[in-house]
């Protein structure tokens, strides 16, 4: 009973919180996960943060563009209530008010409708066949607005060595891991300064 009230209580405040979001077009909001995986890549890349996706207004409400099981829109609020502990960061670009203009934003929705319904890509390949949640956000602003958030890595420049990477690798790859395969990280994306912080909750 204390847990459903506690629930409830939860999914309010998130709820309240979408109404009135001060976040805009365009910005990035980072969480940790639930999901399977998450404590996997946080060991692996070395950040709290093991999920994330792009903002957009649908009709004057916050979505978020994510990668999770399929490429979808999802609610603000029900996105920040997926997250442990309902915290997320938002960031936004330093120079949002010169690039993110009326015709910047409409191409980052136009680019979103080519990716929606692609399947979440479990093995972190660079194809668009399928797409995991850095990867949808990084390639949605560099090849519609020429920006590169974050730089790319190799698999093989990751901590590979923790037994629960191991683990999930081996299930991923068996025993031939892609190690020279460009990958974009959650935490590259984070800390790259492009970006500043402009919620955290």
């Amino acid at each position: 009973m204390k847990n459903t009230a506690l629930l409830a209580l939860a999914a309010f405040a998130s709820g309240a919180f979408a109404q009135s979001s001060p976040l805009r077009d365009g910005d990035i909001v980072f969480q940790t996960s639930q999901s399977a995986q998450s404590v996997a890549v946080q060991k692996a890349t070395g950040s709290r943060y093991s999920h994330m996706g792009l903002v957009l207004l649908r009709e004057g409400k916050p979505f978020v563009f994510e990668a999770a099981g399929v490429v979808q829109y999802t609610p603000l609020d029900r996105w920040v209530a997926r997250g442990i502990g309902g915290h997320f960061v938002a960031k936004r670009l330093r120079d949002a008010s010169e690039v993110l203009t009326p015709s910047g934003i409409e191409r980052l929705h136009r680019a979103s409708k080519k990716y929606q319904g692609r399947r979440y890509d479990l093995t972190f390949e660079w194809s668009d066949d399928r797409m995991y949640c850095s990867e949808l956000v990084w390639k949605i602003y560099q090849r519609e607005l020429g920006i590169r958030i974050g730089e790319l890595q190799k698999i093989k420049e990751f901590n590979l060595t923790d037994p629960v990477v191991r683990k999930k690798m081996q299930e991923r790859y068996g025993t031939h891991v892609p190690l020279e395969e460009p990958v974009i990280s959650p935490v590259a994306m984070f800390e790259s300064p492009r970006l500043i912080t402009v919620l955290e909750q």
